[in-house]
């Protein structure tokens, strides 16, 4: 029985599609105070970022924060920043022209990919009318953040069910909430190191740096802390290093309320006190490299270690648009739209 009203051709005498929306977080469109104060304003009105009463964190994010953090924000984006734009949103695209390739050559046809960033542009809401004017009418969606977090990967979803809020024919949706035990993803990041092990030697400390969130968070039921342990663990059994070579710290924490720990700044601080001056650092909850990487660790963190007295310091790339990597989605994508 079909539903009465659905009709087998339903868009100008075209079946409808099977179409995959990617997602992060997104960026500034520009590396200015302007742009970054419209975009940075967005981001920390999300309740889900930021969990403080409404009427409190109005007056701190409108009368403090985005008054003073913008100008900074601009000059660390503009030090990563290149031509094609953004590292994050060049990446992405990547990613979306990877998958968008390798799904054609799997079913013989083309699948439509879009890109929609959860602040900033390109938006899901113009990604959801992009998908819909080419007669999709079953998404897949892939957040790309490897492990579940309220503030990302559930942010995504509030921001997709807002915008199906407005629309008249809301289409099937398939809703990914995170691949962090996915073989092909757990392979890509151990290949991944590997790779950077053969040609720099093994690390003393090989640390698993994921983004931070605050610590209440995780007392309130958020899943995220657990997943990134998770994920250290699977690379580091799959790979069969010892466990006391490896280890996992939080990074980018914001404000003054505990974060999840350890942190990755003062770790690398102590490191070298107990003998350990080689360290290779990757972070698996970034899909792109993008300012927290490039910038906070590349940069910063590099210059933390060898000031605090360790010797070699290797940042490990994200997996960004490698093939390993754009199979591991492409893998992921598939076995939703099968």
């Amino acid at each position: 029985m079909r539903y009465q009203g659905q009709t087998e051709y339903d868009h100008q005498g075209e079946p409808p599609k099977r179409g995959v929306l990617l997602c992060n977080l997104g960026t500034p469109d520009a590396p200015f105070t302007r742009e970054l104060r419209r975009y940075l304003k967005e981001f920390l009105s999300d309740p889900r970022v930021v969990e403080v009463p409404r009427i409190l964190w109005w007056l701190i994010l409108n009368l403090v924060i985005l008054r003073l953090r913008p100008s900074r924000s601009a000059k660390l984006y503009r030090s990563v920043w290149s031509e094609q734009g953004s590292p994050l949103l060049v990446n992405c695209q990547a990613q979306v022209d990877g998958v968008k390739e390798r799904l054609a050559a799997h079913f013989g046809k083309e699948v439509p990919v879009v890109l929609g960033m959860r602040y900033g542009n390109p938006s899901i809401a113009s990604a959801l009318t992009e998908l819909s004017q080419q007669n999709v009418r079953n998404i897949v969606v892939l957040p790309l953040y490897p492990q579940y977090c309220a503030a990302t990967t559930g942010s995504t979803f509030d921001a997709l069910a807002k915008t199906m809020m407005r629309s008249r024919w809301v289409p099937e949706i398939h809703f990914i909430g995170g691949y962090q035990q996915s073989v092909e993803y757990i392979s890509a990041l151990c290949n991944s190191i590997q790779r950077h092990v053969d040609q720099h030697g093994l690390p003393d400390k090989l640390m698993f740096s994921y983004h931070g969130t605050p610590q209440k968070y995780l007392e309130k039921g958020d899943p995220y802390h657990c997943y990134c342990h998770q994920t250290t663990r699977l690379v580091r059994e799959h790979m069969g290093l010892e466990e006391s070579r490896v280890m996992s710290t939080f990074q980018s924490r914001f404000g003054r309320e505990p974060w999840l720990q350890p942190y990755t700044d003062k770790t690398l601080e102590k490191l070298p006190e107990d003998g350990i001056t080689h360290v290779a650092l990757i972070c698996p909850g970034f899909s792109s490299d993008c300012l927290e990487t490039l910038e906070e660790i590349e940069c910063e963190a590099r210059e933390i270690f060898i000031e605090a007295g360790g010797r070699e310091f290797h940042y490990i790339p994200a997996l960004n648009a490698h093939p390993e990597h754009l199979d591991a989605l492409t893998a992921i994508v598939r076995r939703h739209l099968t």
